[in-house]
C-alpha cells in the first residue's frame, strides 16, 4: 500500500485530518440549507423556495458522472475535493447580491441570479460529497469499524453549521449565514490538499464511453441484493424531502423553538446522529447490513407518524422525538448505505459507486420528492394555515411501504457479505 496511508489507529495524523475534512464538509451544507428560507422569506423570495430545494438534487444527478469521468481516473481525489470547494466557497460569497424579490412559477425562478448562483454553488459542492466518502474509506483497513468515527465529525459540522446560524445578528434572516458558508468552504479547499493521497484508481486506462458515464457501477446491480438495496434507498428518498422542506416551518408552527429559533430545535436532530454513529460498529456486528438498513427506515416511518399525531394540538414532545429519531433515519440507512456501497464496488469503480448512490438519494429521489411535497404542501395550505396532519401522513405511508418492500425481498445475510460481494459481476 504504497500509494496509500491505511488508518490503521485512531490516534494518528490520518485520523485527525478525515476528521477536519468531514467537519468542514458537512458544516458548509449545515450552515445554510435548513436555515436559507429564513432569508428567502426576508427578502421577499418565497416562489423561490421550492427552485432552492431542487439545485441539490439536480447537482446530485450530474454529480456521478463528473465523478467517473475525473476522480476516478485523472486526478487524485483530495485534489478534486479542494478545487470544488474552492469554486463552492467562491459561489456562496455572491449568494446574498443576487437577492431580490421575486414572484412568479418554479420555471421563472430559475432564471432568478439567487437560484442560478445556488445552482453553482451546488454542482461544485455535491461531488465533494462522494470524493470525500472515497478520501476516507480508501485510507482505511475496516470501515465497518472506521469510517463511522470518522463520519460522525460530518454531523457534528453540520450541528455546528445550524447553531452558527441561530447565534447570527437576525439569525436564519441575515445574509451573514452565505458569507459563513463560504468561508468554511475555502478553508476546505486549501485543507484538502493536505490530505492523504489517493490516486486514481484507473490512472492510464484506455478511456471507455461507458467508464466515463458510470455503467461499471450499474453492473453492480446484477446482484438481487445490490438491486433491491438501490430501488429502496431511491424511494425512501422521496418522503425525505417533506422533512427538509416543511420540518422547519413545522417545528416553528408548532412552537417547538429553542433560543427562540426553530433552526436551533432542528440540530438536535443531528446531535443524535452522534450518539447513533458511535454505537454503530457494535450494532453492525449483531445486526447486520439488512437489518441495520431496516430499522433505519422503520425510524423514517416513526417520525412522521409522530409528526403527524402532534400536528393538530401541537405536542411538543412528539415533534421532538420525531426530530431526534433523524439520528437513526440518517445513521442506520445512509451510513450504513456508503458502507454497502464500498464493499460491494471494490477498489476501481469505488469513486463511480458512491457517486451513483449520491444520484439515487440526493440526486433523483430528492427531486421528485421535492416536488411531490411542494404539490401536498399546497393541498395541504387551507384558509387557517396548512394541515400538518395531513400534510406528514402521507410521508410516513409511504416511507411504511418502501420499508415493507425491502423486508420482503432484501436477502443479503451477515455473514454472507463477503461471498456475494465476490460473486458480483467483474466491472473492470
Amino acid at each position: 500500500m504504497s500509494d496509500q496511508q491505511p488508518l490503521q489507529r485512531f490516534g494518528g495524523a490520518v485520523f485527525a485530518q478525515l476528521s477536519v475534512m468531514m467537519f468542514l464538509q458537512f458544516f458548509v451544507w449545515g450552515a445554510w440549507y435548513v436555515s436559507m428560507t429564513g432569508f428567502i422569506n426576508a427578502q421577499e423570495m418565497g416562489d423561490l423556495t421550492g427552485a432552492a430545494y431542487m439545485v441539490g438534487p439536480i447537482a446530485a444527478i450530474a454529480s456521478p458522472f463528473f465523478l467517473g469521468m475525473v476522480a476516478d481516473r485523472f486526478f487524485a481525489s483530495k485534489h478534486v475535493l479542494a478545487v470544488m470547494m474552492l469554486l463552492s466557497g467562491v459561489a456562496m460569497f455572491l449568494v446574498p447580491s443576487s437577492a431580490s424579490p421575486f414572484s412568479g412559477s418554479t420555471g421563472e425562478a430559475f432564471t432568478h441570479p439567487f437560484i442560478l448562483i445556488l445552482l453553482f454553488h451546488m454542482l461544485c459542492y455535491m461531488p465533494t460529497l462522494g470524493l470525500s466518502s472515497s478520501v476516507a474509506l480508501n485510507s482505511m483497513t475496516n470501515s465497518e469499524k472506521q469510517f463511522p468515527i470518522i463520519r460522525v465529525w460530518g454531523t457534528i459540522g453540520w450541528i455546528v453549521g445550524n447553531i452558527a446560524v441561530s447565534f447570527l445578528p437576525g439569525k436564519d434572516a441575515s445574509a451573514s449565514q452565505f458569507y459563513l458558508t463560504g468561508g468554511a468552504a475555502v478553508l476546505l479547499g486549501l485543507f484538502s490538499f493536505t490530505l492523504p493521497k489517493t490516486p486514481p484508481p484507473l490512472k492510464g486506462q484506455r478511456v471507455k464511453v461507458g467508464e466515463i458515464l458510470g455503467v461499471d457501477s450499474l453492473k453492480l446491480m446484477a446482484n438481487r441484493s445490490y438491486f433491491v438495496f438501490v430501488l429502496c434507498s431511491f424511494l425512501i428518498c422521496i418522503p425525505l424531502a417533506a422533512y427538509y422542506q416543511q420540518a422547519r416551518n413545522f417545528a416553528e408552527a408548532t412552537g417547538t423553538v429553542i433560543n427562540d429559533s426553530a433552526v436551533f430545535s432542528m440540530s438536535l436532530g443531528q446531535m443524535s446522529e452522534i450518539f447513533f454513529m458511535l454505537i454503530m460498529p457494535l450494532f453492525f456486528v449483531r445486526l447486520g447490513v439488512k437489518w441495520m438498513l431496516a430499522v433505519g427506515m422503520l425510524a423514517w416511518v416513526l417520525r412522521y407518524a409522530l409528526f403527524a399525531g402532534a400536528a393538530d394540538d401541537s405536542i411538543k414532545w412528539m415533534v421532538f422525538g420525531g426530530i431526534l429519531l433523524h439520528g437513526i433515519c440518517y445513521d442506520f440507512f445512509f451510513v450504513t448505505g456508503q458502507i454497502y456501497v464500498d464493499q460491494s464496488a471494490g477498489q476501481k469503480i469505488r469513486s463511480q459507486a458512491q457517486g451513483f448512490y449520491v444520484l439515487i438519494t440526493q440526486g433523483l429521489g430528492m427531486l421528485i420528492g421535492a416536488q411531490l411535497i411542494q404539490l401536498l404542501a399546497k393541498k395541504a395550505s387551507t384558509e387557517d394555515g396548512t394541515n400538518w396532519k395531513m400534510l406528514w401522513t402521507y410521508p410516513a405511508i409511504f416511507a411504511l411501504v418502501v420499508l415493507v418492500i425491502f423486508v420482503l425481498l432484501f436477502k443479503h445475510r451477515k455473514s454472507s457479505e463477503n461471498q456475494e460481494t465476490a460473486a458480483m459481476p467483474d466491472p473492470s
